[in-house]
């Protein structure tokens, strides 16, 4: 199949016009540049072409709370006690129903790849279901059926705060010990449109002896291994009292830290900190929807960078999703903060929604357009009221700093049509949703 892009942006500071992308199988075969018309063959496909997008942190199940956790004051504690009520409410089936929504929105936003960070192991009361991994297959068939690449990021889970057992709902997080985490992810398969990485849940979760034992079958499995690092600063306060060290040099004391581990939020990380995960080419996963709905504050992006961390995004609580909102709204929250412009390109923010991203969920052949790359693609329509009388030099920034998911025309993932013309091919998407999350909400 070969697709003729009006505009392609190959990883530059300003698109290409006239790209011819041939796609073989699952992969891009070949890419011409300056070819001033469609061929006979070859689709045509109007706007914007950008690789996947990559939505590096989910929880999928929390999108049922939006619109329903924005009532009165409060903050992420008692937001967290609104998302625990909606987790004891799910089951094998309706949380099925709710993923494959969610992963579908995903998709009609640009998201061909998802990584989701899976906690809710086992039935309520922490009895594990006849097959330990049955809600983890739920997330992998839901994204299969979406039409999404993911990455299963099963998340070590242990207690319920530093030196406290887990209770309530907490309890279908917990596998009880580490090694019977370690049994049950490894018995999760792998397959063409899905990997299984690690997660070790948080420094509040996860003692420290458990999180080297993570960390170490990451390692031994080439596994990508993410974790929630300071989104609260009461998060530092604890493990400093307990451990005497931050949650980054407590996971970097444990083996964590490298080129596969990925920070989630590091929103509260300290400056010595930022050094270690600058020094150790760690990435940083920044959610910064989430991270102003839930009043978490604005973490260091710049600095993170130009010390060698890489970044990337995700919609994690799912407020919004939209990758183009969460790539912008890294640099217009440093903006608030600093009181200057300029911290982050179009196409550094780009790179952080595709390329990065994708890295840090295990699939380094994707997130770029290249010969051998997965054939991942997104069309962005340059026709909208938002995007309109945007030239062809200005089409990256424009897309970046005002597009929305809903100028998405056309999603392709591994060389198959998922959403075209704005519309999933397989899904009524805004049914889909509406039927979950009123079966999860009534």
């Amino acid at each position: 199949m070969s697709y003729w892009c009006e505009l392609a942006w190959l990883g530059g500071d300003r698109p290409e016009e006239g790209v011819v992308i041939d796609v073989s199988g699952d992969r891009i075969a070949s890419i011409m540049t300056g070819v001033e018309s469609p061929p006979g063959d070859a689709e045509h496909l109007r706007g914007l072409t950008l690789p996947g997008l990559a939505n590096a942190h989910s929880h999928a199940f929390h999108r049922a709370l939006r619109g329903r956790a924005e009532r009165g004051r409060g903050s992420f504690w008692t937001w967290r006690e609104q998302m625990y009520e909606l987790a004891a409410r799910l089951d094998l089936d309706n949380y099925f129903d709710l993923a494959r929504a969610t992963f579908a929105e995903m998709a009609l936003a640009g998201v061909t790849v998802v990584g989701e960070f899976h906690y809710l192991h086992h039935r309520a009361g922490g009895e594990p279901y006849d097959d330990p991994n049955a809600m983890g297959h739920v997330i992998l068939q839901a994204a299969a059926e979406a039409g999404v690449r993911v990455t299963l990021l099963d998340a070590c889970y242990l207690l319920g705060g530093i030196g406290q057992e887990p209770d309530g709902v907490q309890e279908r997080f917990s596998d009880g010990s580490v090694e019977a985490w370690r049994r049950r992810v490894e018995a999760i398969p792998q397959s063409e449109a899905a990997k299984v990485g690690a997660a070790i849940h948080s420094v509040r979760a996860v003692d420290p002896d458990s999180a080297r034992v993570v960390a170490t079958w990451a390692a031994e499995h080439s596994r990508p291994l993410h974790a929630h690092v300071s989104e609260q600063p009461s998060e530092n306060e604890d493990s400093i009292e307990a451990y005497g060290v931050t949650p980054t040099e407590l996971l970097d004391r444990e083996g964590a830290l490298g080129k596969r581990f990925t920070a989630v939020h590091a929103t509260h990380v300290t400056e010595p900190d930022v050094r270690l995960l600058g020094d150790r080419r760690a990435c940083c996963c920044l959610c910064p929807t989430t991270e102003r709905d839930l009043a978490d504050g604005v973490g260091p992006a710049r600095m993170l960078a130009e010390l060698g961390a890489s970044l990337s995004l995700g919609s994690d609580s799912h407020a919004v999703i939209d990758i183009f909102e969460e790539a912008r709204a890294v640099e217009l929250d440093e903006r608030l903060v600093t009181g200057a412009r300029g911290h982050h390109t179009a196409a550094e923010l780009l790179r952080a929604a595709t390329e990065s991203g994708y890295r840090c969920l295990g699939w380094p052949d994707g997130g770029r357009i290249e010969e051998e790359a997965l054939a991942d693609l997104v069309t962005v329509g340059l026709d909208s009221v938002r995007l309109a009388g945007a030239t062809p030099a200005e089409a990256l920034e424009a897309v970046v700093f005002a597009g929305a998911a809903a100028d998405v025309r056309h999603v392709i993932m591994g060389g198959r049509r998922i959403v075209w013309d704005g519309a999933h091919l397989a899904l009524d998407v805004a049914n889909e949703l509406r039927h979950s999350i009123a079966a999860v909400t009534a």
